[in-house]
């Protein structure tokens, strides 16, 4: 069985992948199968460059076909901060911190100056061929105070209006459904096939 590395050591984003990749008969490993961690440079401006520097520097190393994601909040408001930034805006992967500092960035600007979309680029790479480079987003708005406790990140202060309520307050699998991470997704099932047989 073919393997594709996902490089990422989180078990739920690794099951997600199981559940597509498996039935075309590829098997998925994760960082966390690694025996060595590789350390990677993340120095790009933009999600794609970051994802696409991820997977690159994994593929040159294990010369295996690697997907690797990088994703995030854009405020309109703030020039698209936190951006590529999103899980240490206030620091080091502090969601509390980071949900604190975009209020107070956010403070007194008026609902409809408040629209944001979450992002998400998926890169994969493979010896000898070109990377396969996809995006999806998910757009609403930043309210004024967090609401629910499901999710994580900014999920509580994100407003869905098909929702009708946070990312915060959906569950898991309704967020799933609609989210960056799963717009992306469809976009590489529609291209990997082709991709991967070339």
């Amino acid at each position: 069985m073919e393997k594709i590395l996902i490089a990422t050591k989180n078990a739920g984003k690794a099951r997600e992948y199981r559940q597509l990749f498996e039935p075309m008969g590829l098997e998925v490993v994760t960082l966390a199968d690694l025996p060595e961690q590789v350390e990677i440079n993340e120095n790009g401006t933009t999600f794609a460059q970051n994802a696409l520097i991820k997977a690159q520097t994994l593929t040159d190393k294990y010369h295996l076909p690697v997907l690797a994601d990088d994703s995030g909040l854009v405020v309109d408001y703030l020039n698209g901060a936190p951006g590529i930034y999103s899980a240490r805006y206030a620091g080091d992967h502090d969601d509390q911190a980071n949900n604190a500092k975009l209020l107070r960035e956010l403070a007194g600007v008026p609902k409809e100056q408040r629209t944001a979309h979450f992002h998400c680029s998926i890169v994969v790479t493979a010896p000898d061929k070109e990377p396969l480079i996809v995006e999806g987003n998910v757009a609403g708005y930043i309210l004024d105070q967090a609401y629910g406790d499901d999710g994580f990140g900014y999920d509580p202060l994100f407003y869905y209006p098909p929702f009708a309520k946070t990312f915060g307050q959906a569950g898991m699998a309704e967020k799933n459904k609609v989210s960056h991470r799963a717009q992306a997704v469809k976009e590489l099932m529609k291209h990997f096939d082709a991709w991967y047989q070339k």
